[in-house]
């Protein structure tokens, strides 16, 4: 697992970028941090660096506007997630333990763009919502992201089907991935995968990350949702491609 004072400029230049645009999708559209920053650092940082760098970071870049989706969320389908997550998530991460690092990189990309996939082509759930549905996609969520980094997909996709503001949407998916970073913090902590340098550079791109998550927050305007999914899924999109083994 490179260290912050052990990467190239380069590599930490492609981090810092990707950090900022995770967290302006973020601040717009209250996803797609992991789906824009994973594909980049997967490479550059292997895994379990790779998910940590985002989670030490990604705790912090969405602080600010943490107040203004408090009051929103759902709090009750909030804690059934995170409920299911929680008790799906080390099996997840077990797994990761389990395939190569290729196989992850790969599959951080494709899941990305399998999901825009889905969004674009409007395929929503379209039944009766139960209470052990919600828990149910926790659990899903919370073993995609201990596999693969990426506990979105599920969340989003199941949200977006529902007829709920876009406000109350973008801050239930919000507060869900916070919690989940907490989650996963604790869990690979007592697998010893935390390092001392990890959690530096997590540090250091939560800089960016924040500052990005600001802008974002600043530019949400509800009115104009389809503007700024079109450009979430774009630059997910990008993000997922430049992971792709045919660009090396």
């Amino acid at each position: 697992m490179p260290d912050l004072f052990s990467l190239a400029p380069e590599g930490l230049g492609w981090l810092i970028a990707a950090a900022f645009l995770g967290g302006l999708v973020r601040g717009f559209s209250g996803f797609g941090t992991a789906m824009v920053f994973l594909p980049v650092a997967a490479p550059i940082l292997g895994p379990f660096g790779a998910i940590l760098a985002l989670t030490i970071m990604d705790l912090f870049g969405p602080l600010p506007n943490l107040r203004q989706a408090w009051g929103s969320v759902e709090k009750s389908d909030l804690w059934r997630l995170l409920t299911g997550c929680a008790l799906a998530l080390p099996v997840g991460l077990w797994m990761l333990t389990r395939v190569e690092p290729e196989v992850f990189r790969y599959a951080v990309s494709f899941v990305s763009l399998g999901m825009v996939a889905v969004l674009l082509l409007g395929l929503r759930y379209r039944g009766t919502v139960r209470r052990g549905m919600v828990a149910g996609i926790g659990a899903a969520a919370g073993l995609l992201g201990g596999v693969a980094g990426i506990p979105g997909p599920v969340v989003i996709l199941f949200y977006m089907s529902r007829p709920l503001p876009v406000a109350v949407i973008r801050a239930t998916i919000l507060l869900f991935l916070v919690f989940f970073d907490i989650l996963i913090v604790g869990y690979m902590t007592g697998m010893g995968r935390v390092t001392a340098s990890g959690a530096a550079l997590g540090l250091v791109l939560a800089v960016p990350n924040v500052l990005g998550n600001v802008l974002g927050g600043y530019l949400f305007q509800p009115e104009q949702e389809r503007l700024y999914r079109a450009a979430a899924y774009v630059l997910i999109a990008l993000a997922a491609l430049s992971g792709l083994p045919v660009w090396g």
